[in-house]
C-alpha cells in the first residue's frame, strides 16, 4: 500500500478540501483501525535481547502452562518497554486521531481519559512505569517528552492525569472484584499471555523453546504457533519467570517475517511490595478535573476504564457470535484463521474516478479485489487485513488477503 503523500505546494483552498476528504475517509478506515488496536493486544511484545541461557530443570509446555496458571504474583513494580509496528499508512497524523476516536476520545473529551489514551500503545514505541499491590491499587505510567500521563486505580478511585494539559479524569471502580480484575492495566506481558492462551487448542502448536534471562530474570520460553496455513500470525513466544511463573515477555512475530509487529516486556521488574504513598493521587492546583459520570452523560466515556478491549482474531471450533460489535457482527471458520463478518447496510468505499479525491485517497491506502463475491477493497497492515466489499459487508482477521476473498466468495 502507498502512503498517502501531500503536497508542498498545494494551496489554502485545496488543503481545505483534503483535510475534508481525511475526515470523510476516517469512517472507512475506523474498522481496520479498530481490528488492528484490538489485534496489537494479543501481541505487545519486547524487542529485547536475551542475556544467556540460564541452565534450568526441564519442564513440558502443559506443565509450563499450568505454572502460568497457578502464577499469584500481585506485588510488583518495574519498566516495562512497549513497541509497535502495525504497518499502518502514514496519514499525515490522521491515525493517531482515529486511534483516539475508536476508543471514544474526542475533540471535545478530557486529554486524561484513560479509554482515548492508551490507544497510544497501539503504534510507535513508549516506555512505561508500573506497579500492583493486589487487585484495589495499581498503577500505570506513560513516560513522554517531558511530560507523563498517569493512571491510578487505588481503592473504588480511578484517576487519569495528564501532566501535559494539566487535565484530569476520575472515575470509580466497581466493588465487584471480578469487574475490578478487568480494570487493570493491559500493558504487563501476564495480560496478553492469558488472552494468547485462549487460542491454545487443535489448531495450535505449543512447545517449550529453552531458557533466557530477561529483566535479570531466569526464564523459559514456550513457543504458540498456528498449525493452520492463511494465518498472519508467525509464532507467539512467552518468556515465563521460572520462581513465579508469571510472563515477563511478550513477542508476536508475523508469517510474513521480519521484525515482531509489538514488542512488551519488563526491562527492569520487582517483586517487593510497593509503598503505599505509590498510588496516592491528589489533583494538582489549577487542573482542569473531568468526572466520569459527567463525561458519561455526554457521551464522552466508553469502554472499560483500562481496557483496550479483546482481539477477534481467534475462534473456538466452528465459530461463534460476538457478544460486542456492530449489529449481526459474527465470527466464521475456525482457530487462528477466524474471521469477523458484518454488514454496514450496504455502502462501500469509494474508489476510483467515480469517487472524486476520496476514491483516489482511499485507493492509495488499500488494494482492488475480485470475486465471485464482486468486488471490493483490501486494506492490510502486518497483522490484520480487512476486506470492505462494494456492497459494504466486511471481512477482517488475523489472516491472508486471499483468506478473506474466498471468504466472501463461500458467503454469496
Amino acid at each position: 500500500m502507498a502512503p498517502y503523500a501531500s503536497d508542498d505546494s498545494t494551496t489554502a483552498g485545496e488543503a481545505d478540501e483534503q483535510r475534508s476528504g481525511r475526515r470523510t475517509a476516517a469512517r472507512y478506515i475506523v474498522p481496520v483501525t479498530v481490528i488492528g488496536v484490538a489485534a496489537a493486544t494479543i501481541g505487545l511484545v519486547p524487542a529485547l535481547a536475551d542475556s544467556g541461557d540460564p541452565d534450568l530443570p526441564k519442564i513440558t509446555a502443559q506443565q509450563l502452562i499450568e505454572k502460568i496458571a497457578k502464577s499469584d504474583v500481585e506485588q510488583l513494580s518495574g519498566t516495562v518497554k512497549i513497541s509497535t509496528d502495525l504497518g499502518l499508512p502514514n496519514l499525515g497524523g490522521l491515525e493517531s486521531g482515529l486511534l483516539s476516536g475508536a476508543a471514544g476520545g474526542g475533540e471535545d473529551g478530557s486529554s486524561a481519559d484513560p479509554t482515548a489514551k492508551l490507544t497510544e500503545l497501539a503504534y510507535g514505541t513508549h516506555t512505561l512505569r508500573v506497579a500492583a499491590d493486589g487487585p484495589d491499587r495499581q498503577k500505570l505510567s506513560l513516560l513522554e517528552n517531558a511530560a507523563e500521563y498517569s493512571l491510578i486505580h487505588n481503592g473504588k478511585d480511578v484517576w487519569g492525569y495528564d501532566s501535559k494539559s494539566n487535565e484530569v479524569y476520575h472515575g470509580t471502580s466497581s466493588e465487584s472484584r471480578e469487574r475490578g480484575k478487568d480494570q487493570q492495566p493491559p500493558a504487563l506481558p501476564k495480560d496478553f499471555a492469558e488472552e494468547a492462551l485462549k487460542a491454545v487448542d487443535d489448531t495450535t502448536s505449543v512447545t517449550v523453546d529453552g531458557t533466557a534471562q530477561v529483566a535479570g530474570r531466569d526464564a523459559y520460553k514456550l513457543v504458540v504457533e498456528p498449525k493452520q496455513s492463511g494465518s498472519t500470525v508467525g509464532a507467539i513466544t512467552v518468556a515465563v519467570d521460572a520462581e513465579t511463573g508469571m510472563p515477563l515477555k511478550f513477542t508476536l512475530t508475523p508469517a510474513s517475517g521480519g521484525a515482531a509487529v509489538v514488542d512488551a516486556g519488563f526491562t527492569k521488574v520487582s517483586f517487593a511490595k510497593p509503598p503505599a504513598s505509590t498510588f496516592d493521587f491528589t489533583p494538582p492546583k489549577g487542573a482542569k478535573v473531568t468526572e466520569e459520570k459527567d463525561a458519561e452523560a455526554s457521551g464522552e466515556a466508553h469502554g472499560k476504564p483500562f481496557g483496550l478491549g479483546e482481539a477477534p482474531g481467534h475462534a473456538p471450533k466452528g465459530g461463534k457470535d460476538l457478544d460486542e460489535g456492530p449489529d449481526g457482527m459474527k465470527t466464521i471458520g475456525e482457530g487462528w484463521n477466524a474471521i469477523a463478518t458484518f454488514d454496514t447496510g450496504g455502502e462501500g468505499v469509494p474508489s476510483g474516478k467515480a469517487g472524486g479525491d476520496l476514491g483516489g485517497f482511499m485507493d492509495s491506502l488499500g488494494e482492488k479485489v475480485h470475486g465471485t463475491f464482486g468486488s471490493g477493497t483490501v486494506f492490510s497492515t502486518r497483522l490484520v487485513n480487512a476486506l470492505i466489499t462494494d456492497d459494504g459487508k466486511v471481512y477482517a482477521g488475523l489472516v491472508t488477503k486471499d483468506a478473506l476473498v474466498k471468504a466472501a466468495d463461500a458467503a454469496k
